[in-house]
């Protein structure tokens, strides 16, 4: 298996809050049947879904709500989430529960860690990373999540025909983005190089984040590269 050496700048930090009832429960009752764990090391996903079929993986889903109507919208289709934030874990699993999904999984975990030690090679068809934290100050633009090692890595996870499915609402970090894909040869922008996507319907709601963004004035830009 391909590893990267990837400096362990951290680009996140774990803020777990205090979890309600509901996300307790979810969690106590869910995490068992619907949870992956690190330590179990590479997956596979036709073990793990019980079934072959289009494999997406959502990087830092926050309450995931966008990856749970992705997920009730396209039952066919299999999708994992990771994400650090235990109620937005215990949310999503709540959900998952109520409306009876069969075609989700969740890492509780660095992305990092489990694209290096739990996904394997040329598995996924779709990896998507919405709003990711935009670390506007200067001084902390070296913990942003999209950077040259981490978007290689991703890369040897992808399928051929593959897609890097990227949102932000910060300008300055959609250009760092846009910088770092477009120069991996392995890569093409869907779109026309150097130019943004429209607004996908593979984000079926509008994320706390983005609304966020919008009542801030930012716009949304939006990146979709596939692998050669």
């Amino acid at each position: 298996m391909t590893t990267f050496p990837l400096r362990r700048v951290r680009s996140f930090v774990r803020r777990d809050g205090r979890l309600t009832d509901a996300q307790k429960r979810a969690l106590d009752v869910m995490l068992p049947r619907a949870g992956l764990n690190l330590q179990d090391g590479v997956i596979d996903f036709s073990t793990v879904f019980e079934r072959k079929a289009k494999t997406h993986l959502e990087i830092g889903f926050g309450s995931g709500k966008s990856l749970f109507e992705m997920a009730k919208s396209y039952p066919a289709e299999n999708f994992i989430g990771i994400e650090t934030y235990l109620p937005g874990v215990g949310s999503l699993l709540a959900a998952v529960e109520m409306a009876e999904l069969s075609n989700i999984r969740v890492y509780y975990a660095d992305a990092v860690e489990v694209l290096q030690q739990c996904i394997p090679e040329e598995s996924l068809d779709v990896v998507q990373i919405f709003f990711p934290d935009p670390w506007p100050k200067r001084k902390h633009h070296k913990r942003r999540l999209i950077q040259d090692n981490f978007v290689k890595l991703v890369l040897s996870r992808l399928k051929k025909n593959g897609m890097i499915h990227l949102a932000t609402d910060w300008q300055h970090y959609a250009e760092q983005m846009m910088r770092v894909l477009s120069a991996i040869p392995e890569l093409k922008n869907s779109k026309a190089p150097g130019e943004y996507a429209d607004r996908s319907s593979q984000r079926p709601v509008i994320t706390k984040f983005e609304e966020r963004g919008h009542q801030s004035g930012r716009d949304i830009w939006e990146l979709q590269f596939v692998k050669a």
